[in-house]
């Protein structure tokens, strides 16, 4: 038996350990029922410009209505209509009504401006050891130097402590199980990404495995709740991505546990195309729930239009740049843009007043959303 088949198994018997009472999996035909009532879904995954990551943006004393309100009117006037956003565990258990009190209003926020949200629950990528409380200054020149793990590697190894991320999940989905204003639970960003930073951080020990061995309880957790929403967890590296059989453990539990399948995709459009017919190949619905990085081949020009063909959900990184320093490339880790700005922006859309970093990519967004959603009426 191959190592990632044993942790596949270990994985599945975990599933059927905590899902006695969990809703079933949407069959394919729900699937296909519940995205024929969406409108074409265009957006971007979204933290406020003075929120560093998303400790920040969530926490009491800098929580900013202002700000959102007039970010997310920036979207709405171009024609994006969904958002994905990131939560925390570690929010949760500090102050779990006050955390969804600050959802209620940012969801109050979203709908006036007629926007839906994919919450996202954990998150694999950049620092791993979170911390509530005042959040550092971004770091000069680093692509998303502040961003944080949920839950952070020292709670990933603790399974003593997993009660309380089954009491996180349970609470945040089961509150807004029936809310209209919510898309999908997105129930863990990229789990089997070893952290990013390009070695500034120090490595998870074994934390694929510990991910692997969490990610079907998850799923289980969150469907407990009996969310009228969908859940997916998206693909985001490697490729041959409708061979099931060699995909890895925590792949094999996104694409067998996920009412609507997602994917992320930096690359030219050739690339993207491939993994789009390969994730359409599954019979369920597809969300996009990452893509458009300029300098690497990801364009809104290259891909917002196959998005359109293939009728998939497009979330691209990035609204307004802000303390996240997205407008930098992943390189910047090793070679930080201290003094020379990048030639191209890597992500966002608009700069921090509200100016369009490039006016072309504003045209075709409206004109591509208006054209779909305007025919759908």
């Amino acid at each position: 038996m191959s190592r990632y088949l044993s942790l596949f198994m270990v994985a599945a018997s975990a599933l059927l350990s905590v899902s006695a009472d969990a809703r079933e999996m949407w069959t394919k035909e729900q699937a296909e029922a519940w995205y024929a009532g969406q409108p074409w879904m265009v957006g971007a995954n979204y933290n406020n410009r003075s929120a560093i990551n998303q400790l920040e943006m969530w926490q009491a004393d800098t929580f900013n209505p202002r700000e959102i309100d007039e970010e997310l009117g920036w979207a709405s006037a171009i024609g994006m209509n969904v958002m994905r956003v990131y939560l925390h565990n570690l929010l949760w258990e500090d102050d779990a009504a006050g955390l969804k009190q600050r959802m209620e209003t940012f969801l109050q926020i979203a709908d006036k401006h007629k926007i839906r949200i994919v919450f996202v629950l954990f998150d694999s990528c950049w620092d791993p050891n979170p911390k509530l409380g005042p959040q550092h200054p971004p770091i000069p020149g680093i692509h998303n130097s502040g961003w944080v793990q949920a839950p952070g590697a020292a709670r990933l190894a603790d399974k003593g402590e997993y009660g309380k991320l089954e009491a996180y999940v349970k609470d945040i989905v089961g509150h807004f199980a029936t809310d209209r204003r919510i898309v999908a639970w997105d129930v863990w960003n990229e789990p089997n990404n070893s952290g990013g930073g390009m070695g500034y951080y120090a490595a998870t020990p074994n934390k694929k495995e510990l991910v692997a061995g969490l990610l079907g309880a998850v799923f289980a957790w969150a469907r407990s709740a009996d969310p009228s929403q969908p859940l997916t967890s998206g693909l985001w590296t490697g490729d041959d991505w409708d061979k099931l059989e060699k995909r890895d453990a925590v792949e094999k539990i996104q694409l067998t546990q996920s009412d609507v399948n997602s994917f992320h995709d930096y690359g030219w459009p050739e690339q993207f195309e491939r993994r789009a017919k390969q994730m359409l190949s599954y019979g369920r619905p597809v969300l996009v729930t990452e893509y458009m990085a300029r300098g690497n081949g990801s364009t809104f020009d290259g891909s917002l239009p196959l998005g359109q063909k293939y009728n998939l959900a497009m979330i691209n990184w990035g609204l307004v740049d802000g303390k996240s320093q997205t407008r930098l490339p992943w390189d910047s880790w090793k070679k930080p843009y201290t003094f020379d700005q990048p030639t191209i922006w890597f992500h966002e859309v608009f700069r921090a007043d509200g100016k369009p970093y490039r006016q072309a990519e504003i045209d075709l967004i409206k004109r591509l959303t208006s054209e779909t959603n305007g025919a759908r009426r």
